[in-house]
């Protein structure tokens, strides 16, 4: 089962998580480098942020019930939110703590060791970084995603920061650290920010125009001459499930049965082709005098329309 899949990804990666959180601030203890304490802290982060997408996806992938008839999938949004917030407080401690490590003049040591420890850390987030976002991309899950994203941030900055301890050490400018450290905190910040904002579009039900122009391509590339029309298209994702709502045009004189099988016809082009599951809601209306609509489909605010030509046109709103 797909959904146990992903559970299972997640739990490896949080546990591996919880490891590579020990060898950082292991390495800032022997370095008392506020960079790589920069690194310690996000690593804080990734593990809470880790154990809340765990439970996401393991609510998610309940099945519906009387209670959520749409299914668990919100909590998804709502997991990607609290990570990114995550994130934005982490950077903002870094900050704080790099400030006051630069007033005091704090000194550093063995950063050899502390180089080689979070290079290897940050060499095992890429992986698991890449690994997440992939599943979570293919997958349409949006936790996957946020947290594989923050995994390749992690990693890329813990990059940055292992050439940021080697010309400390090669030029001896202690305050170096302070400043790398700094950079490293506005990065994250700016990161957290982006996970944010697109779980809070998710929340909010932002319409997602790229889905859609494939689903409406899809529509077009299969087009039955019988479906004169499809308006008020509206799509909505809950996990990894989209649900369609729209109407759909077809002659007056089809009979009841003729038309379900028409609508049934939609319902299987979409459900095969899509790599997402998706589930639709489809209204039917005749095809009369004065109501129908002989123009190119295309998607108008909410409501796709057709034309003369025939074509499905480029979706704008």
């Amino acid at each position: 089962m797909p959904a146990q899949r992903h559970i299972r990804l997640q739990a490896l990666v949080l546990t591996i998580g919880v490891g590579l959180m020990g060898v950082k601030f292991m390495a800032w203890r022997l370095t008392h480098s506020n960079t790589i304490l920069s690194d310690a802290l996000e690593s804080i982060v990734n593990v809470v942020a880790g154990a809340f997408a765990l439970y996401s996806l393991f609510l998610a992938a309940k099945p519906r019930d009387r209670e959520h008839p749409y299914g668990h999938g919100k909590v998804e949004f709502i997991s990607a939110g609290i990570e990114g917030g995550l994130v934005v407080l982490a950077g903002g401690a870094i900050i704080w703590r790099a400030v006051q490590a630069l007033l005091s003049h704090q000194q550093l040591h063995d950063l050899e060791t502390g180089i080689l420890l979070t290079g290897g850390a940050g060499a095992a987030n890429l992986v698991m970084g890449l690994a997440l976002r992939a599943r979570g991309r293919a997958a349409r899950s949006i936790t996957m995603e946020a947290s594989g994203t923050h995994l390749l941030s992690d990693a890329w900055s813990t990059v940055a920061m292992v050439v940021g301890l080697i010309l400390i050490k090669l030029t001896g400018l202690a305050w170096l650290d302070q400043f790398f450290a700094i950079v490293f905190a506005l990065y994250i910040i700016i990161t957290g920010l982006r996970i944010f904002r697109r779980s809070v579009a998710g929340i909010m039900d932002e319409a997602d125009l790229d889905l859609a122009t494939t689903v409406v391509q899809l529509l077009e590339e299969h087009r039955r001459p019988q479906w004169v029309d499809v308006h008020n298209f509206r799509m909505i994702t809950y996990g990894s499930v989209l649900h369609i709502d729209c109407h759909v045009t077809l002659p007056w004189y089809y009979s009841l049965e003729q038309a379900h099988q028409e609508i049934a016809a939609v319902e299987q082009l979409v459900n095969e082709q899509h790599p997402q599951d998706v589930e639709l809601f489809i209204h039917m209306d005749p095809c009369v005098l004065g109501r129908a609509v002989f123009a190119n489909w295309r998607i108008v605010a909410n409501g796709v329309h057709r034309s003369a030509n025939g074509s499905l046109g480029r979706l704008r709103v």
